[in-house]
């Protein structure tokens, strides 16, 4: 009997590779380059022509993958070195914005390229940020026409939305603020911005990305002044920039100036402490007496949780206030500075309902202490009120006007009396 197991069966004879159907293909940038520098040199310089070989070319070339090859070639003519140089044995296309005129005109007709291809790819939006920012980075590698043509093309976009003023953030690279290129180049940008748009939409997109704030940083750290930067802006022809970035410093100013008033206030620093902090804050700010009283009123009033009875508030309103009308009278030496103090009151008694009965009681308290005068009260009962309220206000403060108006005959005719 045969106990032998049968064999089993073998496969033999030739063996297939299998295909590897997600292989990548090779990374090359150079033969994405020649394709794109021969269709630019076939289209000219008519960026009509430049602007549909791009579109056409998106659909048979990876335009995901070679991003910042095709905006190295749109904007300088060739794929850049680090550093922003071209290499002498690479192939370039004069079709490009540094090899453009350098005006205005051109670097518009050069923005509507690039915003015609992002907006048919839009997967290009975060590459073109990226080589934006990159190129800012390079500046110093290249020349000056070439920095303004970059800078003139970089406003126009930032003003169209292409771009996100979050790309300014390369500016503030140390050595290119050390050596001046950022606030040169910032000064062409500024002015092609404003052009397309105005100031206050600059002012919007700076502060979306909270670099309202930060323009100074333009300068090196010895240069970071309101003075300096308003003097180089505005002798380069962009004073609405300096007054844009003086008033926001003196918003800045305002709020720190509000926010240690409040502190001081609750640790119950003296009143000439205070005093003498606010002045050298005025003097190093240029910050006007009406602005400062204004202040000092909202933290003053800031400071207490105020009762919700009308009844009551009134009376503990004007026991707050007496203690506070030393510092308030400090800042009342003039005629404006009172009225505007009358107006904040007249608002705050009015946006508080608890409060509106108040009214003539905080006038006659602060007439009483020296921080109001005559002139102004009777300026504001006749014509320098809100219409917040007015009727009620005028009419509580019917009675106090009148015995003002004596009390000015009677000194008056005393001191005819007198000559």
């Amino acid at each position: 009997m045969n106990n032998q197991k049968p064999q089993k069966p073998t496969l033999s004879g030739q063996r297939f590779k299998t295909r590897k159907r997600d292989e990548k293909e090779r990374f090359d940038p150079t033969q994405f380059q020649d394709c794109i520098i021969q269709g630019l040199t076939e289209t000219g310089t008519d960026l009509e022509a430049v602007a549909k070989f791009l579109d056409a070319s998106g659909a048979k070339l990876d335009y995901r993958r070679y991003a910042e090859t095709l905006f190295d070639i749109l904007v300088a003519g060739g794929m850049l070195a680090p550093g922003g140089t071209l290499a002498d044995d690479m192939t370039r296309t004069n079709v490009c914005v540094f090899a453009a005129q350098e005006d205005l005109e051109t670097m518009q007709a050069f923005a509507q390229v690039f915003n015609k291809l992002i907006r048919r790819y839009k997967y290009l939006e975060k590459g073109f940020e990226d080589e934006v920012k990159k190129l800012l980075l390079f500046l110093k590698g290249f020349s000056e026409s070439e920095r303004n043509k970059l800078a003139m093309l970089t406003g126009i976009l930032l003003a169209n939305g292409t771009l996100n003023a979050s790309i300014l953030n390369s500016l503030y690279n140390e050595n290119l603020v050390k050596e001046g290129v950022s606030a040169a180049f910032a000064v062409k940008l500024f002015k092609s911005w404003i052009n397309e748009k105005d100031i206050n939409a600059v002012a919007v997109s700076l502060r979306k990305v909270n670099m309202d704030n930060r323009l100074m940083e333009l300068f090196p750290a010895n240069k970071q002044s309101v003075e300096h930067f308003s003097k180089y802006f505005t002798e380069a022809g962009l004073k609405e920039l300096s007054e844009y970035v003086r008033n926001q410093q003196t918003i800045g100013a305002r709020k720190e100036l509000q926010k240690e008033l409040q502190e001081q206030m609750s640790r119950g620093d003296p009143f000439k402490d205070i005093i003498l902090y606010v002045k050298e804050e005025m003097k190093k700010n240029n910050i006007s007496e009406q602005t400062v009283v204004a202040i000092i009123w909202s933290s003053v009033m800031s400071t207490v949780e105020w009762n919700k009875k009308e009844e009551l508030v009134a009376e503990q309103a004007i026991k707050h206030l007496k203690q506070y009308s030393p510092l308030l009278a400090a800042f009342t030496t003039q005629g404006q500075s009172e009225l505007t103090l009358l107006l904040k009151i007249q608002e705050y008694c009015y946006d508080n309902i608890h409060f509106m009965k108040a009214f003539q009681k905080i006038v006659v308290l602060f007439y009483k202490a020296e921080v109001l005068s005559e002139e102004p009260i009777l300026k504001w009962y006749k014509d320098a009120h809100l219409a917040k309220g007015k009727s009620v206000f005028l009419e509580q403060m019917k009675k106090f006007v009148e015995w003002l108006k004596n009390a000015e005959e009677e000194s008056e005719s005393e001191a005819e009396e007198g000559d």
